[in-house]
């Protein structure tokens, strides 16, 4: 179904190609339009836990608890890209080595196995690891490609995880067109992730569902359109083989001017249901969030709700971050029936003469998350996810994140950035209950 779907896309965008300037007609050339870029990544946070949350740490007669957690983590991305081709047809291709040097190696200090850096069969951390993070020959026709290998990819369905020393990617084959200013289209086949802490793909499974099911691939097919007047509506539909259907809709809204007030409403919507063999049991959910925000001069403002209506989690592929619910930050307020609320105020200091420097302050609550009445497992199904324990759990976090864009010098555009935040969970509530400060800087260097 969705190949056929991505063909016919492709040769619409084709075709509308030839009435108008594209993007192919003005290629440099294979070697031309190359680009060298280095990113240097350094990374640290230090993890307490609280209540009843306890990390574990991996020892010779089983595993002993612990409240900390420390990571620090020295990573570089080198990338390069080719131009296109000259004719018709372009041809290009992308290759990203990621590596990673653990810095902190303590046992004691690396807890939870490899979840946030790799780590062997005893539980200590590997020295440096290294992978083929980016790889793809790509072609374009017109101001359209499709590019197959392992990619980056970033939709409301299948989006790359970024939250640790290196970034997560996805093998298949994707589809990008942007044909005209007011439309652009994705589309994508994916059979393989390739994690965070990793060197090499793994099978696709879910975040929060019982992982030791996979499917296939997940494919999708997509379009965003802005027609003008403050509006812009995405639309995404999606199948994760043997797993779940899912599709997206997304509807912005922008008005006004931030030099008085600058209003801006975002509803985001997903419904998901199972699919094929139902390797995650039956599935119904709904998943929706609106939120509002104010904007004055370096000054914003969010008010945001998020409920989900289903007796499972609202899933999305795991090493993604295919979630563009309102409420998505250190939790996803996900759970089962839940409903959440957050506040967060936005100050950039461009304002205040301090060019580059921002800060956002956010706090959210999550209550009612209900999995008693789950009955995805009938007539035989698998036990997708675990849930039945959960009734009326609630959880709250609060953020402060501050960041600084270098405007000039040999640094230039690299980011600093600090995050603290806390959470507190009861009743099960799956994301427990931590308290974490990270530290992380980019540096990037264009090298040609």
């Amino acid at each position: 179904m969705y190949p056929r779907l991505l063909l016919a896309v492709t040769l619409a965008s084709s075709t509308q190609a030839f009435a108008q300037e594209n993007a192919q007609a003005s290629a440099p050339g294979f070697l031309e339009g190359s680009t060298l870029d280095l990113n240097l990544r350094h990374y640290y946070s230090n993890q307490h836990t609280k209540r009843t949350t306890h990390l574990s740490i991996k020892k010779a007669g089983g595993v002993e608890p612990t409240r900390v957690r420390e990571t620090w983590v020295q990573t570089s991305m080198l990338k390069y890209s080719s131009g296109y081709t000259q004719g018709l047809i372009g041809v290009g291709v992308d290759a990203g080595i990621f590596s990673a040097v653990n810095l902190e190696r303590g046992h004691g200090k690396v807890a939870n196995g490899g979840d946030r850096v790799l780590v062997d069969g005893d539980g200590d951390a590997i020295p440096t690891w290294s992978r083929l993070g980016v790889g793809d020959v790509r072609l374009r026709l017109s101001s359209t490609e499709i590019k197959a290998g392992r990619l980056m990819t970033d939709n409301p369905i299948l989006r790359y995880k970024d939250n640790r020393a290196l970034p997560s990617s996805f093998q298949g084959v994707g589809l990008f067109s942007n044909e005209f200013d007011w439309l652009s289209v994705q589309g994508g086949s994916f059979e393989r992730a390739i994690p965070r802490t990793g060197t090499g793909a793994e099978k696709l499974t879910t975040t929060f569902g019982n992982r030791a099911y996979s499917g296939a691939r997940i494919s999708y097919l997509g379009a965003t359109v802005k027609p003008g007047y403050g509006l812009e509506a995405s639309v995404y539909a999606s199948r994760f083989e043997d797993m779940w259907d899912q599709t997206y809709v997304g509807l912005t809204h922008r008005i006004g001017d931030k030099s008085d007030i600058a209003l801006k409403t975002a509803f985001n919507y997903y419904h998901t249901s199972d699919s094929g063999d139902k390797n995650l049991g039956y599935i119904d959910n709904n998943a929706a969030s609106l939120a509002f925000t104010a904007t004055h001069l370096a000054h914003s403002l969010t008010l945001a709700w998020q409920q989900v209506f289903g007796n499972e989690y609202f899933d999305y592929v795991w090493e993604s971050t295919g979630n563009y619910m309102a409420n998505s930050l250190y939790s996803d307020y996900n759970g089962p029936n839940e409903k959440s609320w957050q506040l967060r105020y936005d100050l950039d200091f461009a304002a205040y003469g301090v060019s580059g420097l921002t800060a956002s302050l956010w706090h959210a609550k999550g209550w009612d998350i209900d999995g008693t009445h789950y009955d995805g497992d009938r007539n035989g199904h698998n036990t997708g996810y675990n849930v039945r324990s959960l009734d009326g759990a609630k959880h709250n976090e609060n953020g402060l994140m501050v960041a600084y864009v270098i405007q000039s010098g040999t640094l230039k555009n690299t980011v600093l950035r600090t995050i603290v935040y806390n959470h507190r969970a009861s009743g099960g509530q799956i994301d427990g209950s931590y308290d974490e400060f990270r530290l992380v800087a980019n540096v990037p260097i264009n090298i040609f």
